[in-house]
């Protein structure tokens, strides 16, 4: 299964990825300042917080593309209960 993120969902990953990114480097900048444990464990969940969403996106497209492939009978040699065991795989990863 290849993914294809095309357009907004290109951009609304990237842009939730980038956000976390950001929040990843306040939270080292806190801790290197020796700011206060609950503003760097805030800070923390809400990198947490951005890299499952984009995680989640990316699945969802990945969902959306085998559908697409199951219902246009294109399967790339891989069966339907194959590709289910697989996505059902990537979303227990990010649980």
């Amino acid at each position: 299964m290849e993914l294809e993120l095309e357009g907004a969902s290109l951009r609304a990953v990237l842009n939730r990825l980038r956000r976390a990114q950001g929040q990843i480097s306040g939270v080292i900048r806190m801790i290197e300042e020796g700011r206060d444990c609950e503003d760097v464990v805030t800070q923390l969940a809400a990198a947490s917080r951005a890299l499952d969403r984009a995680g989640f996106a990316i699945i969802a497209t990945g969902l959306q593309q085998c559908v697409a492939d199951i219902e246009s009978g294109r399967k790339d040699g891989e069966d339907a209960e194959a590709m289910r065991a697989r996505l059902e795989k990537l979303f227990l990863s990010l649980a």
